[in-house]
């Protein structure tokens, strides 16, 4: 059983109550054979910025759709907006994830160094740091030197631990330039979705007065598949997350819609 597969054995089982199950999630063979597995599939790490991705990408372009029907300027206007605001606002989100998890990896890494040298410089001063953090923790000091002695035996041990009890820093592993073509893809894909029905109308004409609804149809189901969904993320109920992000969305898109038939009243485009 590999650790994610536990993880979500042990959590479920919290969940209902399970402890038969709780206890097989927790016996030392699984948990053992789990620990030599790479901490998940390498889609998990991303998963948070797929999910967040698309549920942007959706709620802003359905937005968008929104008010320029309430405005009624048209379906080019909706295609020439709804565009621009999709790759827009999606190439900002993906520099949005990318700088910060970039930002924090440099930090990360400069203060990993910082570390590695003291340790290799001023190995009591270090170890003394060390032995007050736990003294502060609550440890008794026979427990304390027990636990130093073991953190300290070897230096790349040392460092995380330092990193982690001192700055309470831990890394992370995942790639800025993924995180952010994740958010991009994910934005981009969904974010269409309001937008499929104006895309197929240059095609084959379709009524104005049957785009927005088909288009309000496709953007409900995309954002309860999302919150659904986001529940890989979150733990929660995946009806409730679904509903939940259906009345988020459609609360800002009747916001977009009120102001479009507002700035219509005012002479808007007309």
């Amino acid at each position: 059983m590999s650790l994610m597969k536990r993880l979500d054995q042990a959590r479920e089982a919290y969940r209902t109550g399970d402890l038969s199950s709780s206890a097989a999630a927790h016996t030392a063979d699984r948990i053992a054979v789990a620990a030599r597995e790479e901490h998940g599939a390498p889609s998990h790490a991303y998963m948070g910025d797929m999910v967040y991705g698309g549920l942007d990408g959706i709620v802003t372009t359905f937005a968008v759709v929104s008010g320029v029907a309430g405005a009624q300027l048209g379906s080019s206007v909706v295609l020439i907006l709804g565009l621009a605001n999709l790759f827009a606002d999606g190439f900002s989100m993906a520099v949005g994830a990318y700088l910060p998890s970039k930002i924090e990896q440099e930090y990360y890494d400069r203060e990993y160094q910082r570390e590695a040298w003291e340790v290799e410089h001023f190995p009591k001063g270090e170890r003394s740091e060390l032995i007050e953090i736990y003294r502060a923790k609550g440890y008794s000091d026979e427990d304390t030197n027990r636990l130093v002695d073991i953190q300290t035996q070897k230096p790349e041990l040392w460092v995380r631990t330092m990193m982690v009890e001192e700055l309470g820093m831990m890394k992370d592993e995942r790639n800025p330039m993924t995180s952010a073509l994740a958010t991009l893809g994910s934005f981009v894909l969904a974010g269409v979705l309001p937008l499929l029905v104006y895309l197929i109308g240059l095609a084959v004409p379709i009524p104005a007065e049957v785009s927005f609804p088909v288009s309000l149809g496709l953007s409900a189901v995309g954002l309860f598949a999302l919150g659904a969904a986001k529940v890989r993320v979150t733990e929660r109920n995946f009806l409730k997350s679904g509903l939940e992000m259906l009345v988020v969305g459609g609360a800002a898109a009747g916001v977009a819609y009120i102001v479009g038939v507002l700035l219509k009243g005012l002479g808007v485009g007309g």
